[in-house]
């Protein structure tokens, strides 16, 4: 009886013991779980962002699936950073940003990854006229105003909700006359991602007085990854066949002129580098590519906008949208003066812009399409982001 006893314990003991081995404790934490854990995955940490601005809570907010993922903050909603495989299947983070709202509070350069409005791009002199009534807005960009003024909502806290881990909703309501805008805006931007391997964003806005409206995201993207030098080796396809050109102020003269035998005749393909320092009087102005390109139209009203390759990583970023033009950013004015969250600094041209708009000083110019919003309309656009790659 002894024995069985004995043999009975030893088979107890031998259960037990496997049984701890399967079910770690809740405070041991594997690779896997560490890895993927939104707390702290690429070494983004919750607490660095967990904090009240202007009375609102912002907090570090995820969207993934098994092909990409994206990490934002509410506070300006900005995407912080973006996750695709490069050729070799590595995850690559393509957005620059800070590894904390501080960061992104404290920068020189306002609008990494920032959600722009209520009007992206430039206004002259800050003024314009609408059903008759001069309105003058805030000005922070030598004489103009650009990108919503000096609080534009690059510097808001956004009200977010997750309804699943594929999606994040930002809303924000713009109170009459701030910054000097018209009108009670009440703004909706959904981001999510898809299956084709994309970060699609939805705007929507209504309000209850005529205003311009022009809303964008300024995601600056390294399709080698953050920190690992100049784009200017990215290769870029651009389906424009004009481009606005603009005076030394980075103003619309109102002109659509044609591409064709131009620096700015990206309709093949050709590296950021290979002509930006032609002799050129728009390159000059715009200190390299700082301009809004026309795009071809296409039937089913979602413009393919544009095609950039990283040379190193072979990542393939296409641009879709229906929006009428994109700004092309070459990163001429980074100058070293902020650090990333891979511990880079924002060298010079180490990252480029791709914002989809309307077009830039559109509420002055006559034969710019509108970006008035009615009362009683609903501002409605999508982009999106597509991510591949190529061995080429």
């Amino acid at each position: 009886m002894r024995n069985v006893e004995n043999t009975f314990l030893a088979i107890l003991l031998v259960l037990l013991a496997s049984a701890c081995k399967e079910k770690p404790s809740e405070t041991e934490n594997t690779e896997a779980e560490i890895a993927y854990h939104p707390d702290t995955a690429y070494g983004l940490k919750k607490e660095k962002f967990d904090t009240i601005v202007d009375g609102k809570q912002v907090k570090l907010y995820w969207i993934k699936n098994t092909d990409i993922e994206v990490a934002f903050t509410n506070y300006g909603g900005r995407i912080v950073g973006l996750w695709v495989p490069d050729k070799d299947g590595k995850m690559t983070d393509v957005v620059v940003g800070m590894n904390s709202v501080s960061g992104f509070a404290n920068a020189t350069e306002p609008y990494f990854g920032a959600t722009i409005g209520r009007v992206g791009n430039r206004i002259a002199k800050g003024k314009f006229t609408l059903n008759g009534e001069e309105y003058t807005i805030l000005t922070n960009n030598n004489g103009n105003t650009l990108h919503g003024g000096n609080k534009g909502f690059q510097y808001v806290v956004w009200d977010a909700e997750q309804p699943d881990d594929k999606t994040l909703i930002l809303t924000y309501n713009s109170p009459d006359m701030e910054e000097g805008f018209p009108g009670n805006l009440e703004v909706k931007v959904t981001y999510s991602v898809t299956s084709d391997q994309s970060i699609k964003i939805e705007y929507e806005a209504t309000t209850d007085k005529a205003t311009p409206v022009n809303l964008t995201n300024h995601a600056f993207f390294n399709l080698n990854g953050e920190g690992s030098g100049e784009i200017l080796d990215h290769k870029v396809q651009i389906f424009a066949d004009q481009f606005t050109p603009v005076d030394a102020g980075l103003i619309p003269s109102g002109e659509l002129r044609d591409v064709k035998g131009t620096p700015f005749d990206f309709t093949e393909p050709h590296t950021i580098g290979e002509r930006i320092e032609t002799e050129n009087n728009q390159l000059k102005n715009g200190d390299g590519y700082d301009h809004n390109f026309v795009l071809n139209k296409t039937e089913d009203g979602m413009n393919h906008a544009a095609m950039f390759t990283g040379d190193k990583s072979g990542i393939v970023m296409n641009v879709y949208t229906q929006e009428p033009g994109v700004q092309f950013y070459s990163g001429n004015f980074m100058q070293s003066k902020n650090t990333f969250k891979s511990g880079a600094k924002d060298d010079y041209r180490t990252a480029f812009a791709l914002e989809t708009q309307h077009f830039p000083d559109a509420p002055n110019q006559e034969n710019f399409p509108s970006i008035i919003l009615e009362p009683g309309e609903t501002y409605h656009t999508i982009s999106e982001y597509q991510f591949s790659t190529t061995n080429n």
